[in-house]
């Protein structure tokens, strides 16, 4: 019965952050680098199923629902990029736009795979400023929200910002 009760839980939970997961999704999805195959609700969908689909853990609260689902679309993207880099994808070549207008502007794949390694140096090092840069960057939750979901206060989450910044900055230029 408790087993029934967490899942329930676990599938309200999901169905009251759906659509606003859908919609940072789509946001983070519009900043990636033209050509890009993956769509919002793919994401979404993916980051579900990585979650356990329809077998949820207990989830505690939105809080932890939401940075977990910020690690599995990070985790998502950074597969999704290597695997277009991967020679036998083709990922030796440059995309060539056709139309010479660049609709959204992203991170090339390398740029984002360098940005994994030093997220993941941070994480070691400060885990809650590392959080923030996952609710930021890949889920596009504004400062706000993200101080929210980590229950910080939002001069404390600004500060953990341009910190986390200037110290990934640093970590990648450093290569």
């Amino acid at each position: 019965m408790e087993g029934e009760t967490s899942r329930g839980a676990a599938n309200d939970l999901m169905t009251m952050v759906y659509e606003e997961l859908r919609k940072l999704a789509a946001q983070r999805m519009a900043r990636e680098a033209p050509g890009q195959t993956l769509q919002a609700t793919a994401l979404v969908h993916e980051v579900w199923l990585r979650l356990g689909g329809d077998r949820q853990p207990a989830w505690q609260n939105k809080a932890h629902f939401f940075a977990a689902a910020a690690e599995a679309m990070r985790r998502i993207l950074i597969e999704n990029a290597r695997r277009k880099r991967a020679a036998r994808h083709g990922g030796q070549f440059e995309r060539v736009a056709w139309s010479g207008t660049e609709l959204a502007c992203g991170m090339e794949d390398d740029q984002l795979l360098a940005l994994h390694e030093a997220l993941d140096r941070l994480a070691a090092l400060e885990p809650e400023k590392a959080q923030l840069v996952k609710l930021r960057f890949f889920v596009g939750l504004t400062i706000e929200q993200a101080a929210k979901v980590l229950g910080l206060t939002e001069p404390t989450a600004n500060r953990y910002w341009a910190y986390a910044r200037a110290w990934l900055f640093r970590e990648i230029n450093r290569q």
